[in-house]
């Protein structure tokens, strides 16, 4: 695998694994004194936004209400991740052997055969994991909008309080981990048939095409080898030369005067 396979598994698994994000919402109740101007709201890695706790003045007193963000994430972010670093430790592992053990990733044609197969597998992998995250993320962004966020609290429901979003998440991190995924997706995908050349599949294909096989085997059969020499056509058996037409075997006269004069004289 070359080393731009390594290169961009890596960033597709630090864009999204490594991320850390939040938000802040200002609540401006009618008694200033019950306000909360600064909600801070963090969120990370893997996403399992209902774990996300935080709380919000009701405008009613002193009493603030316990609140959580919707939504769980994680199974299509950790899918996503996890594609990505065993992406990097395969590619890394068939580096090192294609460099240093050629003989054996040879032998049998073992090693381009599983090489692959494995390349592949992680081609649909790559496409089917950036393709669920990519809709993961989207849901992500729409479980974040600080709007969203507002009508969640009970205070943003009365017109004479007012909420305002104040800083929403940044997101570019995770939109290029988007990027990255098809990206690989693309690096897989073309390494495939550079993959296949190197099995014996390719190799054998063309040492015997079927054409050729075909045109050999129907030049034998049609050859003056295999010609019915010795059948009907042939001259060494036809039988009425030798039955019905030479001097010395002339069955027929023979045949009928016998019986005939036979009779007679009885």
């Amino acid at each position: 695998a070359p080393h731009p396979v390594e290169l961009f598994a890596i960033f597709a698994f630090a864009t999204c694994g490594g991320y850390s994000g939040g938000l802040r919402l200002s609540v401006d109740c009618a008694n200033k004194s019950e306000s909360d101007l600064n909600i801070d709201i963090a969120f990370a890695y893997p996403f399992r936004l209902h774990q996300v706790n935080f709380d919000a003045p009701t405008c009613e007193g002193k009493h603030r209400e316990k609140l959580s963000l919707i939504g769980d994430f994680s199974s299509s972010a950790e899918f996503f991740v996890t594609i990505a670093v065993f992406a990097f430790l395969y590619s890394l592992a068939a580096t090192v052997v294609y460099i240093f053990f050629q003989n054996k990733y040879r032998e049998n044609n073992r090693g381009p055969l599983i090489d692959f197969i494995v390349t592949v597998v992680f081609s649909f992998l790559w496409l089917v994991g950036s393709s669920a995250w990519a809709k993961g993320l989207s849901d992500v962004k729409i479980a974040t909008d600080p709007d969203e966020v507002l009508l969640l609290m009970s205070a943003c429901k009365q017109q004479s309080n007012k909420c305002l979003p104040v800083r929403s998440p940044v997101m570019s991190s995770l939109n290029t981990s988007v990027v990255f995924g098809f990206l690989n997706f693309i690096l897989w995908a073309g390494n495939i048939w550079f993959v296949f050349k190197e099995t014996g599949w390719h190799a054998s294909g063309q040492r015997h095409p079927p054409d050729t096989m075909e045109k050999q085997s129907s030049s034998y059969n049609q050859g003056g080898y295999n010609q019915d020499s010795y059948g009907p056509a042939g001259g060494y058996n036809q039988p009425g030369s030798y039955g019905q037409v030479g001097e010395y075997g002339q069955s027929q006269s023979y045949g009928q005067s016998g019986p005939t004069s036979f009779t007679n004289q009885i």
